[in-house]
């Protein structure tokens, strides 16, 4: 084999926790718990409870997170675990963009499979770095091209970072790595219409899922033998030709096994799209500094991207998860509450009128950028009494310029898991020393 799918797989089948910086594995070890607290909290959602009821169809060996009386087959434990991680609209990105969900996606496929195959805590982490590599230079290739033509970025990437970290789970060769990328590929789906329609974003959840899913039955297919193209990503009629309207195939591996992609992880610190986050960091700011109320705003201005203003300017979304990706809604629920809880945009403020009524005061205006991976924005905002404040933001708590401290990842860990049902200390706990764990079937 030759050509960038083959190298990517030889170095996915090769790779060794041994041979991976300490920062590195300290930031996937991270993002492993984040993924973990974020779905404990989301399994009480509304979509997070029928991707439950979906999943306990099929009985097998897999855990579902925050549902410890629930065993269920590997590929439905990716599908349903993927999709409690993205049900708050909170889970792990890559800074800057590139179209990928790293933490749901790759966390969910990787424990999958590590609890259907009794594999160690050492395993998984080995699995989900090698995961998060493979999804994060896949996701850099495609320059974020795919989304103006139509694509759901992370449901095209995801389900070959998927495949990458179940693969290695399962322990296939290079040849079979290569296929179950392959097979990946033509699983690859999501479309935009979501979020121009006003209705049915409920979908987006789905398309995280499925890509974790979608990865565990393109691994597990491979191991049988099934065969996939070798050149599925950068031929000439592979993954980057058909979604993208441009692409950077030496992103697929320069620097490979040196420039490590999760060092790139950026959590997201609210409950709401990735595009609202700085502007939204501006105003817990100025609560925090000014102690701002939200009937002191006469008016806020956030500028921004284009695709922000285009796709993320909704005043008056229609339903929980249109809310999520409403930037003026967002800053009205951050206004109104705790920013950094996700009590503070669930559901019951869709009917709130104070909510709703904050909402229509903020603008989203484009400064001419064109960028789908730059979230820097400019907040103006006016008070009743005449001042005018004015903040740009690029950086915020969770992003690898502004990385969250032990205290503070332990914090919010404690704040997705208020309602688990067991010790969620102790998860903590477990979860920070992983690698020395010899199964994981506890994990749950």
């Amino acid at each position: 084999m030759s050509g960038e799918s083959a190298t990517l797989a030889r170095f996915a089948v090769d790779l060794s926790l041994a041979q991976v910086p300490a920062s590195v594995v300290d930031r996937a070890r991270e993002c492993l718990i984040d993924t973990i607290g974020i779905a404990v909290r989301g399994r009480e959602t509304v979509w997070g409870k029928m991707a439950i009821e979906q999943a306990r169809q099929v009985p097998g060996s897999c855990r579902v997170i925050g549902k410890p009386d629930l065993r269920i087959g590997a590929e439905q434990a990716a599908f349903a675990n993927g999709l409690l991680a993205h049900a708050l609209e909170l889970d792990s990105l890559r800074k800057p963009g590139a179209g990928v969900h790293p933490g749901a996606i790759i966390v969910a496929a990787a424990l999958a499979a590590a609890q259907e195959r009794q594999a160690s805590g050492r395993a998984l982490l080995e699995a989900i770095i090698v995961g998060f590599e493979v999804l994060m230079r896949v996701g850099a290739s495609t320059l974020h091209s795919a989304e103006p033509r139509g694509f759901h970025a992370p449901g095209l990437t995801g389900p070959i970072g998927a495949a990458a970290a179940v693969g290695k789970i399962y322990g296939l060769k290079a040849d079979q790595m290569n296929s179950a990328f392959g097979l990946a590929v033509s699983m690859s789906a999501g479309v935009m219409q979501f979020a121009y329609e006003g209705q049915g974003a409920m979908v987006k959840r789905l398309h995280i899922g499925r890509a974790a899913q979608n990865g565990v039955f393109a691994a597990q297919m491979a191991e049988r033998g099934y065969e996939g193209p070798h050149e599925s990503l950068e031929g000439k009629r592979g993954f980057l030709a058909t979604f993208c309207g441009k692409q950077d195939v030496e992103k697929l591996t320069g620097g490979l096994g040196q420039d490590f992609e999760t060092l790139k992880i950026c959590l997201k610190r609210y409950p709401c799209h990735i595009t609202a986050h700085t502007a939204i960091y501006a105003i817990e700011s100025w609560q925090r500094e000014l102690g701002l109320r939200a009937d002191q705003v006469q008016q806020i201005t956030v500028y921004g991207t284009s695709r922000m203003a285009e796709l993320n300017g909704n005043k008056a979304p229609a339903d929980p998860a249109l809310a999520n990706y409403s930037i003026p809604f967002s800053l009205a629920c951050a206004l109104s509450g705790s920013a950094a809880d996700p009590a503070s945009f669930d559901a019951s403020k869709l009917q709130d009128a104070g909510v709703r009524a904050l909402a229509q005061k903020i603008d989203v205006v484009s400064d001419g950028r064109e960028s789908h991976s730059d979230w820097m924005t400019r907040t103006v905002l006016t008070l009743n009494d005449g001042r005018v404040l004015e903040r740009e933001v690029a950086e915020f708590p969770g992003t690898p310029g502004m990385p969250l401290t032990s205290a503070q990842l332990r914090e919010r860990f404690d704040i997705m898991t208020k309602d688990y049902p067991a010790d969620a200390a102790h998860l903590f706990e477990r979860l920070c020393a992983i690698e020395n764990e010899s199964q994981l079937d506890w994990l749950c």
